[in-house]
Parts: C-alpha cells; structure tokens; sequence
C-alpha cells in the first residue's frame, strides 16, 4: 500500500501560456471583388472559430438559428459567400436564403452545410432549445438522501440535480461525525471529485492512502474500491461531485 505524502511546501507547475488563436484576415483586393467574394474579408484580426463572440438568436424560430450559425462559420473561415456555396456544392443565391433565414433547410441541406463547413449537424441547430436550467441551493438547504454510507453515519445532502440527457452530475455535501464510521469500500461507476471543507482524514483509494484537509481535493476512479480509513478531525465535511457514465444513473 502506497502512502502518498502531504507536500505542501512544493511549488506547483508553472503556468502555461495560452497560445494566440488570432489571425489576421486578408484586405479584400481587386482580383477578390473580380470573383466575387463579398466585403466582409475587410477584417483585420478575425478571431478564430472558438474565439468569436455568439449570441446566438432565442426561440424556435430553425431558419434563423440555422443562418446564424452558418453565416458565424463561414465568416470564421474568411470565405465569401461565393467560395463557401461552392465549397457546399450549392448557389450562392441559396446559401445567401441560408444565411438570411429565407428558406427552410431539408435534412440533406443540413448535411451539406454540415460536411462544407466541416462541424457536426447539432452545430447548426444549437440554440433551438432554449430552455436552460439551473438549480440554486440556499446554504443547508439541500435534499438529505441516503447514500452508499448512511447505514454507518455518513449524511448526505444533495445540492441540486438536472433532469434530462445528459445531465448525470451528482454534487453532493458529505457530513462525518462522531457517529460516523469508517467505511473504505465504496465503489461505484464512473468519475468522483472529493473537495475538502473542514476536518481532517485519511482516505483510501484502490493501493494508495491520501490525507485530506481543508483545500484539498482528490479526484478518483469510481471503479476503485475507496472511502475514509481514519477520521483525525471531526466533523468532517467535503465536497463529493460524482459524474456517472451514460446509461448510468447515481
């Protein structure tokens, strides 16, 4: 069994420096206007695709989330409106009904745009579902459940949770007492985070043993065998976010 050490006198790995994403565009010339690229090259320092600001148009309104999106990517690509239709393999009349929400796109006009802008499908559609939810958990306020450890003293406070797909994050408040008993043999499927709040302990995880105070965190496979070995500090109270796999509920 592997110990590992409580170094908290290490410096940690220095930053590194986010690369510059940025690039700059071409000055639209007179052999662009001749082939009818569009103004809209006269950019200096487009930002890259996953740098561009979106605001994405609200309700269910396909036709203008669809030109929206279209429109951002071939924008993001520096390409006029001529050379992305041809890119796609349609008219630079249809493209400009596209982007203008003029028209409705079939499923094989979404594929084509999808395969000539080089994204997913889901890429264009995002944003027609608008409802976005979020859960806020007033302090102590949270659901009490029973969780892998209730039957030996462990509470359990549930801090919000989502329905839906997709939406499988359990985050939960971990309360140990004097009542509480150790209890190194949980196991479950998928990823959990453990974040300290107060107390002391030392937890186990498949061959390794960590201590755990106030700040630290520990992120494990869910798949090894863990869970508290010795309390040195009482109550103990620590941050648990599991994230289960798909078809997986907690």
């Amino acid at each position: 069994m592997t110990v590992v050490p409580d170094d908290r006198t290490g410096a940690g790995p220095a930053p590194v420096a986010g690369g510059d994403f940025r690039r700059a565009a071409t000055m639209t010339t007179v052999e662009d206007m001749a082939a009818g690229r569009d103004d809209e090259r006269r950019v200096v320092h487009q930002a890259a695709p996953r740098e561009l600001p979106v605001d994405v148009p609200t309700g269910n309104d396909l036709e203008r989330i669809i030109g929206f999106h279209v429109r951002r990517l071939r924008l993001a690509e520096n390409l006029g409106v001529a050379e992305m239709a041809q890119r796609i393999g349609i008219s630079k009349a249809m493209l400009s009904k596209i982007e203008n929400a003029q028209t409705s796109c079939s499923l094989n006009m979404l594929a084509k745009l999808a395969t000539g802008l080089d994204v997913p499908v889901t890429s264009l559609l995002r944003g027609a579902d608008t409802r976005r939810d979020a859960v806020f958990t007033p302090d102590g306020q949270g659901a009490t459940i029973v969780g892998r450890g209730t039957s030996v003293g462990h509470d359990y406070e549930l801090l919000g949770a989502l329905r839906g797909p997709n939406k499988r994050i359990e985050p939960v408040l971990v309360t140990l007492t004097a009542e509480s008993e150790t209890h190194p043999r949980f196991q479950h499927p998928g990823t959990e985070l453990l974040y300290m709040l107060s107390g002391d302990m030392i937890y186990h995880h498949a061959e390794s043993e960590y201590r755990l105070r106030p700040g630290d965190s520990l992120l494990i496979d869910g798949e090894g065998v863990h869970g508290p070995v010795a309390m040195l500090e009482l109550p103990i109270r620590f941050l648990s976010v599991t994230a289960y796999p798909d078809g997986v509920d907690g």
